[in-house]
């Protein structure tokens, strides 16, 4: 089992710290458009079968496009235990909010059309909205409080204490990273059911889609203001160690003014991320604006990748930084699984990652086209 050795510590860390980047990206750009078209649904369908068409727009993928949460979860916990152990306790309640809304979806979609009856079905299309916003909500909120600061610290035998509360977590900054997150979702389920369907929803998608896209701007932008004027960010003051053991206590860490711009400022190309963030959701908002079908789920698809790719650059090396006690922050190089742990789960992915995503492309190319209100009317008992 020597083989590990041919890929050395330092780039094991950081291959996998971008197929984290990639896991989450995949999660929001597949499962995002599923979250959005739940979140529009009281908005863009106004009786049972325009409802149906929206619904029947995710309904053969998303149980597919949810599978890359599970796996982002799963690297979590192989890749970096540590940052599964904090993030996954200290969190714990919004997770639970987060998997009760999903485990609504799939409900919904299943029951909703059990009983004829207006109210049953009503009922449930509500659900399908809270498990739409409320998990685009709280993936935001969490990401707000990642780039503050995760009230937590580590003791010297590396056990790990929680020092905040659920309703700390609602904070003005975390909140607008939330709403962020969920105008930007809505962006791109607006742009999905502009692809795939047709009539008043499509037209009603694209109106609010493009609203949508308008505030992803605005409210990224503010975001960054704030970012930059307001909150401190965390840099290395000691020694960076990238091929030692995994120990987060075995650095410094100071808390500094602007210092998630650090990264931008040495290597100005960066900023390509943020840019496509903010050019991606306007191009979105034009599209949908101007009828276009395919390009506005490309446009918000490239906003989405940089939003996420922009907080992963600006916080980098880190993963998870400690408020309470900065030198308890979690980064790619201390807080990582064994170098044959990651050498082992990168040949894993090197094989089945590929499988996963053609078989993926190829769901969708079968599926391709779009539901009509005939399509529903006719097929009645074979859609949701």
């Amino acid at each position: 089992m020597i083989l590990h050795t041919l890929i050395d510590y330092e780039t094991l860390r950081l291959i996998w710290w971008v197929l984290l980047g990639v896991l989450l990206i995949g999660f929001a750009a597949t499962d995002g458009f599923d979250m959005g078209v739940g979140a529009l649904l009281p908005f863009v369908a106004r009786n049972d079968v325009e409802r149906r068409v929206a619904i029947n727009t995710v309904g053969p993928v998303w149980e597919g496009n949810q599978v890359w949460f599970i796996l982002g979860g799963g690297a979590i916990f192989a890749a970096w235990p540590p940052l599964y152990a904090v993030s996954f306790s200290g969190f714990y309640l919004a997770m639970f909010v987060v998997l009760a809304a999903l485990i609504l979806r799939p409900v919904s979609f299943k029951y909703r059309s059990k009983r004829d009856s207006a109210r049953w079905r009503n009922n449930w299309d509500w659900a399908l909205f809270v498990g739409g916003f409320v998990p685009a909500l709280i993936f935001g909120v969490a990401v707000g409080n990642v780039l503050q600061g995760v009230p937590f610290r580590l003791d010297e035998d590396l056990r790990s204490f929680y020092e905040g509360s659920f309703f700390g977590l609602l904070n003005p900054f975390a909140l607008l990273c939330g709403l962020l997150s969920v105008s930007m979702l809505v962006m791109h389920g607006g742009g999905w059911l502009a692809l795939k369907a047709d009539g008043m929803v499509a037209e009603r998608a694209r109106r609010f889609g493009s609203l949508a896209a308008l505030l992803t701007v605005v409210l990224y932008a503010l975001a960054g203001l704030l970012l930059w004027s307001f909150i401190d960010g965390y840099r290395i003051t000691s020694a960076i160690v990238t091929d030692g053991p995994s120990n987060p206590l075995a650095k410094q860490v100071a808390h500094d003014p602007g210092a998630w711009f650090a990264n931008f400022a040495v290597w100005p190309w960066l900023w390509i991320a943020p840019g496509l963030g903010l050019l991606g959701a306007a191009l979105a908002g034009l599209a949908l604006r101007t009828r276009s079908e395919g390009l506005p789920i490309i446009a918000s698809g490239l906003s989405i990748f940089g939003v996420i790719s922009s907080v992963g650059v600006a916080m980098f090396p880190f993963i998870l930084p400690s408020s309470i006690d900065p030198r308890s922050s979690l980064t790619v190089w201390d807080s990582s699984s064994s170098h044959m742990t990651l050498f082992i789960m990168l040949v894993v992915t090197v094989i089945f990652l590929p499988i996963v995503l053609a078989y993926t492309a190829w769901v969708y190319r079968v599926l391709w086209g779009k539901v009509t209100e005939s399509d529903v009317r006719q097929e009645a008992g074979h859609l949701y």
